[in-house]
């Protein structure tokens, strides 16, 4: 048994050290759904979304002030704070990164559904 644990422990770790970088080829041989045969895609990463104005926080107050949040009980985003403890919990260290597949053919792009966690990503 303490053989078992120690191996998944040791694994664990492996696994750790693996993750911290991810090497990805400049292109990928892969199927591509619009023309129907495989193609050699390029590949790039998905960029993080937008960021939201500072008019946010603004609008919230605006809204507040005309009444739609009225009533009794949690009001959702006008409600409270969360508890301290929420704020002091850590951050997970590596980033979930989407791979974009573009194909030269048909020049259509596709995202992966499956998105690995990494630290450290490098096309090369």
């Amino acid at each position: 048994m303490w053989k078992l644990w120690n191996f998944k422990l040791f694994s664990r770790k492996l696994m750790q050290k693996l993750t911290l970088k991810m090497k990805i080829k400049e292109k990928r041989k892969r199927y591509c759904p619009y023309c129907k045969k495989h193609t050699l895609q390029k590949v790039s990463l998905q960029k993080g979304g937008s960021k939201r104005g500072s008019l946010k926080k603004g609008s919230l107050l605006r809204a507040k002030r005309r009444g739609l949040a009225r009533g009794f009980g949690n009001l959702g985003k006008y409600g409270s704070k969360p508890a301290v403890t929420k704020f002091k919990r850590t951050v997970k260290s590596s980033k979930q990164i989407g791979m974009i597949f573009a194909c030269p053919e048909c020049g259509k792009k596709s995202v992966t559904s499956f998105s690995h966690r990494v630290k450290r990503v490098e096309i090369k």
